[in-house]
């Protein structure tokens, strides 16, 4: 890729496409991350306008990992939920980073689809990360805008209830694409905004340069011992997080800048509504 400009990478329902242009028929992500970032530049090529709604950037075959206590400001939100408030200081300290498995690409939302917080939760925060794509080799192509949507007072209880309190549908939120990039993506601006009834009832930013490990760190850890044929997406932390007691409501807008992509999604309203 040439570090003179980026490249945007779309998903409508008639395909992928690359900066408006429709990609050739047959083209999916997964083949894309399945080569070397050289040879995936040289396949993008395309013709035709793309259109339709746009959908979450992933394929359906993907897995969405993440990454924990990343940032200094998420290690002492989470000492503070905590009982055990040392395995969280332990974790940023260490060399072996916290990743998790998030979710598989068919539950990813995109941009304006729904979200969710769960019904047994009684705290439930977004979390605004830039989210690397990987390709099969563990190269770093580019990243999307991510909502690693949690549920703090589950994870507080014990942090064994992690993939509970991480992982359910509507936890997770991808787009609306992908900046194919080798630029440094070690001062990247990230902004959380929420609106509920209209009003901003919270406001926050941060940048990748607040990171306590590389981006680079982060995907080595993930590919030890793990192999992601057809690429693999990986959310890198938040250095963003609402104080308690603040928690997320049903028809809350959630709206997280990555660089210049903007996701925005809405609390889907409970069962019982």
């Amino acid at each position: 890729m040439s570090a003179k400009a980026n490249v945007q990478l779309t998903r409508h329902q008639t395909g992928w496409a690359l900066d408006g242009i429709a990609l050739p028929a047959g083209t999916s992500l997964c083949s894309l991350l399945a080569v070397s970032r050289a040879s995936m530049m040289s396949l993008l090529r395309g013709s035709d306008r793309a259109n339709g709604p746009l959908l979450a950037p992933c394929d359906e075959g993907h897995e969405v990992w993440a990454s924990g206590v990343t940032y200094l400001r998420s290690r002492q939100e989470r000492e503070s939920e905590s009982t055990v408030a040392d395995v969280y200081s332990r974790v940023y300290e260490a060399e072996r980073p916290e990743i998790f498995y998030k979710t598989a690409g068919w539950r990813v939302a995109g941009h304006g689809d729904a979200i969710r917080v769960r019904r047994d939760s009684s705290w439930n925060v977004p979390e605004p990360e830039l989210t690397l794509v990987v390709n099969r080799f563990g190269e770093i192509v580019g990243y999307t805008a991510g909502n690693d949507v949690s549920s703090r007072s589950i994870e507080g209880e014990n942090p064994l209830y992690l993939p509970q309190a991480k992982s359910y549908d509507g936890s997770c939120a991808i787009g609306p694409a992908i900046v194919l990039t080798d630029h440094s993506l070690s001062d990247i601006r990230i902004s959380l905004e929420i609106l509920r009834g209209g009003d901003r009832v919270f406001q926050d930013e941060t940048s990748t340069a607040m990171m306590r490990r590389s981006m680079e760190e982060l995907v080595s850890f993930l590919f030890r011992e793990m192999s992601f044929p057809s690429g693999v997406f990986l959310m890198t932390g938040t250095g963003i997080v609402p104080p308690q007691p603040f928690t997320l409501l049903p028809g809350d807008e959630v709206n997280i800048h990555v660089g210049d992509l903007l996701l925005s999604n809405v609390v889907a309203p409970s069962e019982s509504d």
